[in-house]
């Protein structure tokens, strides 16, 4: 576990910032988060409450870390309520924030001015989840934004973005819808893991589903049972909801983001009609007036693994959009709006153990900046396992654990010395987890950083 701030002691009396302490939520902080909590689930989730493991996926904190949150006894970090906030649309206000131990220094208001910031020296947030939009540390791929800002507002326009989990692809949908809305569009945003999984088992409760939950996106009242009908089938009538209910009730075009679309690759047969209904649209949107006001934004962290019909198939029409990871000039760029003044060879350091992954490199951006670990204590190989990334490495172990396949697959690769040649499923979910990289069937670790803490724990799964 990451030390909480007031465990570490400055090494020198001119440190830069005093360690922040913990904090946690006052009464009135808890009832202002779980009444936005519950209006999010309402409108989002059907009304259903999320599970941890679905508030960690909003959020992006780890289970442990919402924990604590809940509880209001240990502190945690600011910026890890000011996250937790965010993802509900609030600001932390200092009336819903305390601290746990207020007699342990000088004062609690002695205290809360040493931890302010000089005036106008920008804060990093929290790394987990997307980067806020106006945040000075979003990193820009500027001609993909230029693309994908053309293209959103081309009648019947369709994004479809490519990445490995924590890459980006948040951030950017985000910014796109943006700046569709600065343009005068509607925007919907629809992530498929806040799904239950009893959704997917069936593709009427599917697309009623869906229906709905972009009705309540554009605050339209459901009206299903008026345009559903058993005779026409559920792709139809789905299709009927949109053209003559939903669609001509706005006056602006609509820009639909659905993210987390590879959920739907483990139900096959589920996938095939779904994903041929947007294809569908889209091609609809050539002839017809109706659908040239839908605008599709896709987002996935794999590549396509099941088989789909090429003429059926929205993967390979629209705009194709794959983020790469940080090059070491993005990562300087980073690096300097931490305040950090890194050499080329610093900066190298870095990108050796954790590769150019965007979340891995701000999360060391983020604590260096907060003086909670220099780069030598960072790169030292015993703190890995215990260090500022352990909290996401039990993760991704927790995310093989699940998938006995996948951590036998992820142990030859991790153990090797040259790549390994993997079933294409498998290379494609160690990809999406960020724990390879492919070259053509071929994997390779994702970085140093998992090389090294999976490369013991998982050498005996085989035997397994």
């Amino acid at each position: 576990m990451i030390p909480c701030p007031d465990e570490l002691t400055s090494s020198t009396s001119s440190s830069k910032r005093r360690r922040r302490r913990g904090v946690i939520l006052t009464p009135t902080g808890f009832d202002k988060v779980q009444q936005a909590k519950t209006d999010v689930e309402f409108r989002d989730n059907g009304g259903s409450r999320y599970t941890l493991e679905a508030l960690s996926e909003r959020t992006g904190l780890a289970v442990d870390t919402l924990m604590k949150v809940f509880a209001c006894e240990m502190g945690v970090d600011k910026q890890t309520l000011k996250a937790y906030f965010r993802s509900f649309g609030l600001t932390l206000e200092p009336a819903d924030y305390d601290y746990p131990d207020p007699s342990a220094d000088e004062g609690n208001a002695a205290d809360a001015n040493e931890t302010k910031e000089p005036e106008g020296e920008p804060e990093p947030d929290l790394p987990g989840g997307q980067v806020p939009l106006g945040s000075e540390f979003y990193i820009e791929r500027t001609a993909i934004e230029a693309d994908c800002y053309k293209t959103v507002l081309q009648p019947g326009g369709l994004i479809r973005i490519k990445a490995p989990r924590r890459m980006g692809k948040s951030s950017l949908m985000t910014r796109i819808l943006q700046q569709a809305a600065h343009k005068g569009c509607q925007t919907v945003s629809l992530s498929f893991q806040l799904a239950d999984k009893a959704i997917f088992k069936d593709l009427d409760h599917f697309l009623q589903w869906f229906c709905a939950n972009v009705g309540l996106g554009l605050q339209i009242p459901k009206r299903l049972g008026d345009y559903w009908d058993d005779l026409f089938g559920s792709k139809i009538s789905c299709k009927i909801y949109f053209e003559q209910y939903l669609l001509p009730q706005i006056s602006q075009p609509l820009v639909l983001a659905l993210d987390d679309v590879d959920r739907l690759f483990e139900y096959p047969d589920l996938a095939d009609e779904f994903f041929g209904l947007l294809r569908s649209w889209h091609e609809e949107a050539k002839n017809r007036d109706i659908w040239k006001q839908l605008r599709l934004v896709v987002a996935h962290s794999t590549e396509v693994y099941i088989p789909l019909n090429v003429n059926q198939s929205p993967f390979n029409v629209g705009l194709p959009i794959e983020l790469k990871a940080f090059t070491p000039e993005q990562v300087q760029t980073l690096a300097k709006r931490h305040g950090l003044d890194w050499d080329e060879a610093q900066t190298q350091q870095l990108m050796d153990l954790v590769g150019g992954y965007p979340y891995l490199i701000q999360l060391a951006l983020y604590h260096l900046w907060h003086q909670d670990v220099t780069l030598e204590q960072l790169l030292q190989p015993e703190a890995i396992a215990t260090g500022i990334y352990s909290e996401h490495l039990q993760r991704q172990l927790w995310n093989l654990q699940q998938s006995p396949e996948l951590a036998v697959a992820f142990s030859r690769v991790a153990s090797a010395v040259t790549p390994v040649e993997l079933n294409l499923v498998h290379a494609f979910k160690l990809q999406s987890l960020g724990l390879v990289q492919l070259q053509g069937s071929q994997a390779v670790p994702g970085c140093n950083l998992y090389a090294r803490y999976f490369g013991d724990r998982l050498r005996d799964i085989p035997a397994l």
